[in-house]
């Protein structure tokens, strides 16, 4: 469960990252950030709904 907190956490600064880049305009980060801020918060929400159900898609 430590490491989906971890991951959320990283997912949502990088959520912060997509916004800042937004705002300056360097579509270059915008790409990285949003790339990073998808696959964190994927693992990170697919970690907890395995730790906390017994989901058929966790084996």
């Amino acid at each position: 469960m430590v490491l989906a907190i971890i991951l959320l956490v990283v997912a949502l600064l990088s959520v912060v990252s997509v916004l800042r880049q937004l705002q300056f305009k360097n579509y270059f980060a915008l790409a990285f950030s949003a790339a990073s801020a998808l696959s964190f918060g994927f693992f990170s929400i697919m970690t907890i709904v395995c730790t906390l159900t017994d989901a058929g898609i966790c084996s």
